[in-house]
Order: structure tokens, then C-alpha cells, then sequence
């Protein structure tokens, strides 16, 4: 029987503008796109994007802390999700990353280029303290709405009605949505992907779910994709 990785809840853990792209498959976006990135947490995309020419903004309640607090919570998380990888190593694909400790070095990396931006960035407004689904941003704001490893994911910790609002918020604010994985933390597809996507068609969105180049969590490899059909 494969191990158990559980989380109580949303933990502190970045990711770096190549696996961004894979998630979402964003090669070809063009250079200039307004992005939004909820839940952006310790990730480097805002900075490296930014730096390529691309408008980002980045909503996590994370930004409400201090570089040294977000550090210290990161280190933290450092040791649980090594402990959860090694435990239910068998969920995984290990053909990018080799090993739980490969694992976080990525992420620290990842976190030190976010660490480094973060003042200048809070200071032009490109990292938000604002949480999903009550974001304090105006209707059409974005091209491209993101959230990485928060929805879906985090099925047991966030009701279906938690889901549905943040999808409706991030569909205010964007004119497409994309969310990666549709897998919970126990690698199983989530229960809500169904029902939510049966309630934001009732609704007048059209939905999509797109297979993507990346996949650590085996069967986690496909992203939802969200447009406003009225």
C-alpha cells in the first residue's frame, strides 16, 4: 500500500518559473500578458517573469509576514515535506528530481530568488496580501489568472463551495483560469472536479481539462482551464 502524505493544511513551498510553465503550459503566451497568481506563496515566477517583461501580481496571504518570517516558515516546511516525500515515495515520478532533498533544494532556490525581489516587488504592488476568494482587484484586471497547488489539491482541508467561490472570484478577474494539479494530496483526482465543473457550467462558464508536460505526483498531470462563455 502506497505511504500517506497529509497535510492539515496550505504550507509554504515555491516553485520556479520553469515549473510554472509546465504546469500551465505557457509557452506561448505572449510577452506583455497581465498575469495573476493566487496563492503564489515563496515562488520565484513573480521575480523571473517580471524580469522577462510580463505584468505579474502575486495574492497570498503569506505576504502579510516579513522576508525572515517567510524564511523561517519555509525552513519549516522544509522537513515536513521531506518527511511526507520519503514516506510516499512510490506516488511520485523521480525522473526530474531524484530524490525528496533534490526536492527542496529546487524549492529553497526558488524561494531565496523570491526573497530577493520581495521588497521591491510588495513595493510596486507585485506581491498582494489578499487571500482567494475575496480578492480586492477590479473586474478584467488580467489575460491570464493562475493557481498552483492550492485548489483541488488541498480537498480534505476546503469544501466545494470553497472551490466554486475562489473559481468565480479568479474568473472576475481574468479572462482564462488555469489550475494545476486536479489531484488531491493523497494523489487521487479530487471529488470536486466533477460537481464544481457541472456548477460553473450551469453557471455560464466553459470548462476544460487540459493534459500538461509535467508530473510529480503520479496522475498529476493535468490542469483545469476556466473561461466566462457568456
Amino acid at each position: 500500500m502506497a505511504g500517506a502524505f497529509k497535510l492539515d493544511d496550505v504550507l509554504p513551498w515555491g516553485r520556479n518559473r520553469a515549473e510554472y510553465c509546465a504546469f500551465f503550459d505557457l509557452g506561448t503566451m505572449e510577452s506583455g500578458a497581465r498575469i495573476l497568481d493566487c496563492g503564489g506563496g515563496p515562488s520565484s515566477f513573480n521575480a523571473e517573469m517580471t524580469r522577462l517583461g510580463y505584468r505579474v501580481t502575486s495574492a497570498d496571504p503569506l505576504y502579510g509576514f516579513s522576508a525572515a518570517a517567510i524564511a523561517e516558515r519555509v525552513e519549516v516546511t522544509r522537513g515536513i515535506m521531506e518527511k511526507g516525500l520519503r514516506e510516499a515515495r512510490e506516488r511520485f515520478v523521480w525522473a526530474d528530481y531524484g530524490t525528496p532533498e533534490r526536492v527542496s533544494e529546487i524549492r529553497l532556490a526558488a524561494m531565496r530568488h523570491f526573497l530577493a525581489d520581495y521588497e521591491e516587488g510588495r513595493g510596486e504592488g507585485r506581491y498582494l496580501d489578499a487571500a482567494l476568494p475575496d480578492l480586492p482587484l477590479q473586474d478584467g484586471s488580467y489575460d491570464l489568472v493562475l493557481c498552483s497547488h492550492f485548489l483541488f489539491l488541498y480537498t480534505a482541508q476546503r469544501d466545494a463551495a470553497f472551490h466554486l467561490a475562489c473559481i468565480r472570484e479568479m474568473a472576475r478577474l481574468g479572462r482564462e483560469v488555469r489550475i494545476f494539479p486536479l489531484v488531491d494530496l493523497e494523489g487521487e483526482p479530487s471529488r470536486y472536479l466533477a460537481p464544481v465543473r457541472r456548477d460553473l457550467g450551469a453557471l455560464g462558464y466553459d470548462t476544460a481539462v487540459r493534459r500538461v508536460g509535467y508530473e510529480f505526483q503520479k496522475g498529476g498531470n493535468e490542469m483545469l482551464c476556466v473561461r466566462n462563455g457568456r
